[in-house]
């Protein structure tokens, strides 16, 4: 008699979150610069029913947490870590805003690495869509 497959780690976390009734999750990524538009994409999805997670730092703004430089960058490595926890947790990842830099575009990678669903707001900036 053959020996069941043991679920994978996301196999696990999909049941559990089917079997808790969790409602669909949505990442929202983009660059920081966009945080009033990715507000707008976070109160339009969740008015739908939808959890949403998404950026909480914006660093482009003067902030007493990531005033001395060594705290600054060692904040963005923990902020980008927590980022991809997110996109792992997610169901979904939404893209907001028309300009796609590094961080968003190895985002989008990864996101897709893991058979991640990515939507954009502005689908012309998709680099899967983008010439070679």
């Amino acid at each position: 008699m053959p020996y069941p497959q043991l679920l994978t780690a996301e196999e696990k976390l999909a049941q559990g979150k089917a079997g808790l009734n969790i409602p669909t999750i949505i990442v929202i990524c983009g660059s920081t610069r966009f945080m009033d538009a990715m507000a707008d994409a976070d109160r339009e999805l969740t008015w739908a029913g939808h959890i949403v997670v998404k950026p909480g730092c914006n660093m482009k703004q003067l902030d007493p947490l990531w005033a001395d430089e060594a705290e600054a960058e060692a904040g963005k490595v923990r902020l980008d870590g927590l980022h991809r926890a997110k996109i792992r947790l997610a169901d979904e990842v939404l893209v907001v805003g028309p300009y796609i830099g590094d961080s968003t575009r190895a985002e989008i990678a990864y996101a897709r690495e893991l058979g991640k669903p990515v939507r954009f707001t502005h689908p012309e900036v998709d680099p899967a869509e983008e010439p070679r």
